[in-house]
């Protein structure tokens, strides 16, 4: 997969970079150039031959990526950074070979070696803080299960799933994932969806309800007709558009490249140029000298740090906040962004379900009588029970003839008198009769039941992150629009938008639907950026221009994620865009930097102002090389100054 071709690249430059490395000394060592500079001489025995061995193996070994690169860029009449070095590095070995042999002149082997050891440590820098390929389809795969329990003459055959066919009956026992999309012949029983809603509150299915592949049977024995086995399933849906979303993120160049781009073409101009006017002036081999120069200079050793080294600093800078930069390009474009989706549950809820409310004439004996029959189950609601009798310090009661009501509840004895926990139905089933309700209530509402008398319910609901509200009114503070987007009912997401001052939110969606959301926006112009944890919002972070994963994610979302906030707190997202911004404006004047050695070199080694006395020998163009690098990497440093501050709309 990508991911792998990633990792290979990185540990190809690293390798290629030490090992050119190691060779450069010994080149620096033997070359009269730097003898000249720093007042030495190691003029040894066969040092021609051995500076040519040594220049030979760094040019065709550590220059290969370059060489490579600039034969693709060549074939695709796109030159770049890559064609750019390779005819840098190139002219300069050649030149020098010839310098070396047969002129007997001074040579740039020593700057081959540096130039090519600087772009190998600059690529190497800018792979790193790129993230691999996303590994999502790996992770959704694995939700699959091999194989399914196959009902036939009322007997049990584990089979391949792939043998599976509409029609076919199948056994999913508590605790199995189901192997197929289908609906329910026989049972009752409560199935996590949460990989496809992002709910966390199980759902009770009954005879004729849907069924999905990759969902959880909790607590009872299903028989499950087969409608869509295989790759006609939802989840391999989902897996599609993963897919889709992996080949259809569009690769922009970088702005370091598209310069590169302009001036390969400048550096053959002006190169070419220089030769043909000043050939009958000055005679071949000072034409030759100057030309070369001018085609070595075009490839600024500053160009190819000008990037990398605001990458390096901003991705260190970012992991202080919490935000961990899987992909660069998608991470300077969070500058641009004008419109933020949030998924509800997980983001800008905790993701757990915690007890609301209690409304009972005695709210203590009815949570003690829930919480003693909930602290045998483990779905998610009798945790969240059993969680607030341990804060009430409530003792627990001993049950006997505990039984799970499949999808709806449970039943006990407690001292010898039935209790019931459950929904509407389970109540009404085991002989209560339920008050008049309120319809708009907001929440799971859990009745219990004591002998014939209804002691009341509790009322369970995800609760709002502490820090959400001030996080998004920041947000709203930036200009940027927030858009809710949950697979929760209608009545909770508006409770939740409302006290967010959310002015959009979208109910009751499936991954496929949040998708076409997103591109609905991006397709009116937005710039979209997607928030989420869940497998269920794979897709939708794949979708969008900037896909967020907050927090304890899902492996699945984090690697569909370009920026992963490890603190778990939203509030980071405008830290994100803050530090974005704050790059985007170093890279910009770093690549001014590097650009303006370039506007003042290349016309000067061209000789242009050669009649007043004014010329760049080699020896020049290397100084203001170097000068132009340092500058750059002075200040790409100034960015660990940067301070976030939230009273200010970009933390100046």
């Amino acid at each position: 997969m990508q991911h792998s071709n990633h990792a290979h690249h990185l540990k190809d430059f690293k390798k290629r970079f030490i090992v050119s490395l190691i060779l450069t000394i010994p080149v620096l060592l033997l070359s009269p150039m730097i003898w000249d500079w720093f007042g030495f001489r190691l003029d040894i025995a066969f040092r021609k031959e051995i500076i040519f061995i040594l220049s030979s193996i760094i040019y065709f070994y550590g220059g290969k990526p370059f060489l490579l690169g600039s034969l693709h860029e060549i074939k695709q009449k796109n030159p770049g950074m890559m064609t750019l070095i390779a005819m840098a590095i190139s002219v300069a070995y050649i030149y020098s070979t010839y310098a070396l042999f047969l002129e007997n002149a001074k040579e740039f082997f020593w700057e081959l070696a540096t130039l090519i050891d600087i772009m190998l440590i600059g690529h190497y820098i800018e792979s790193k803080s790129v993230a691999g390929a996303s590994q999502a389809l790996q992770s959704l795969v694995q939700l699959i299960p091999k194989n399914a329990h196959l009902v036939q003459d009322d007997k049990i055959k584990d089979i391949s799933i792939e043998q599976l066919k509409p029609g076919d009956i199948i056994l999913v026992k508590p605790g199995e994932k189901i192997p197929i999309d289908g609906s329910v012949l026989e049972g009752e029983a409560l199935v996590d969806e949460s990989f496809l809603s992002g709910e966390s509150k199980p759902v009770s299915k009954r005879k004729n309800s849907s069924v999905y592949m990759g969902s959880t049977n909790l607590d009872s024995s299903l028989k499950i007709i087969v409608q869509k086995p295989g790759s006609e399933s939802y989840l391999y849906q989902v897996i599609n558009l993963v897919k889709e979303a992996q080949m259809s993120r569009s690769k922009l160049q970088d702005t370091a490249n598209k310069a590169a781009k302009w001036l390969f073409f400048i550096a053959l101009f002006a190169g070419g140029s220089t030769f043909i006017y000043w050939m009958p002036i000055l005679g071949a081999n000072e034409t030759l000298l100057m030309s070369v120069t001018v085609l070595i200079i075009a490839c600024p050793h500053a160009l190819g740090l000008a990037v990398p080294l605001v990458v390096a600093i901003s991705t260190t800078k970012a992991a202080h906040y919490g935000i961990l930069i899987r992909n660069r390009e998608a991470f300077e474009n969070l500058r641009k962004i004008d419109t933020i989706c949030f998924d509800k549950t997980g983001t800008l809820t905790e993701g757990k379900l915690k007890v609301k409310n209690i409304v009972a004439n005695d709210p203590k004996k009815l949570l003690g009588f829930a919480a003693s029959l909930e602290k045998l189950s483990e779905h998610s609601i009798a945790k969240a029970i059993a969680e607030e009798a341990k804060k009430a310090k409530l003792p627990l009661l001993s049950v006997d003839r505990f039984k799970i009501i499949p999808g709806k509840g449970a039943l006990g004895l407690i001292k010898g008198v039935k209790v019931v926990i459950g929904n509407d139905t389970a109540l009404i089933e085991q002989g209560f009769e339920l008050p008049k309700q309120n319809s708009d209530e907001v929440g799971t509402k859990v009745w219990v039941g004591v002998g014939k008398e209804i002691l009341g319910y509790i009322l369970l609901m995800d609760t709002i992150r502490t820090e959400t509200k001030k996080a998004i009114a920041l947000l709203h503070s930036m200009h940027i629009e927030t858009v809710m987007l949950t697979g929760d009912n209608e009545i909770t997401a508006k409770t939740v938008a409302d006290e967010l001052q959310m002015k959009r939110y979208f109910a009751h969606l499936l991954p496929d639907q949040k998708v076409a959301i997103i591109e609905q926006l991006k397709k009116s112009g937005k710039r979209v950026a997607m928030v989420g944890d869940g497998i269920n919002d794979a897709p939708s972070l794949l979708s969008a221009n900037v896909g967020i994963a907050i927090g304890t994610v899902t492996d699945i979302a984090a690697q569909s994620a370009d920026i992963i906030l490890t603190k778990n707190s939203i509030f980071d997202i405008a830290k994100a865009i803050v530090l974005s911004h704050a790059t985007y404006s170093k890279i910009v004047q770093n690549l001014w930097w590097a650009s303006g050695y370039n506007i003042i070199a290349i016309p000067l080694a061209a000789g242009v102002a050669r009649g007043v006395g004014v010329a760049i020998t080699p020896e020049i163009g290397a100084l203001m090389m170097s000068l132009s690098t340092v500058i750059v990497a002075i200040n790409a440093q100034f960015l660990k100054r940067f301070r976030f501050n939230e009273n200010t709309a970009f933390g100046r």
